[in-house]
């Protein structure tokens, strides 16, 4: 599999098999934001540094602060009620 260059555009079907995802979910990514995209001629474009975002252990870390957030703040709540 080649690389993914940070300043390259690439197609929504090339990151889709750079991500090892299905169409519904690239289409579901784009929709809510997850990838930031530009549409060209009807087509998405997505840069190579939006992928590379993706696959980064930061935005693991992230996920990870904010689930631990939320499972906390449930928690209190439960003892609460």
């Amino acid at each position: 599999m080649p690389e993914i260059k940070p300043n390259e555009i690439y197609t929504t079907e090339e990151a889709r098999d750079f991500l090892k995802i299905s169409d519904s979910t690239i289409k579901r990514f784009l929709k809510k934001g997850i990838i930031k995209a530009y549409k060209v001629g009807g087509r998405y474009r997505i840069w190579g540094s939006e992928i590379l975002k993706l696959v980064s252990p930061e935005l693991e870390s992230k996920v990870y602060r904010v689930y631990k957030k939320v499972k906390d703040k449930t928690r209190r709540t439960i003892e609460d009620w």
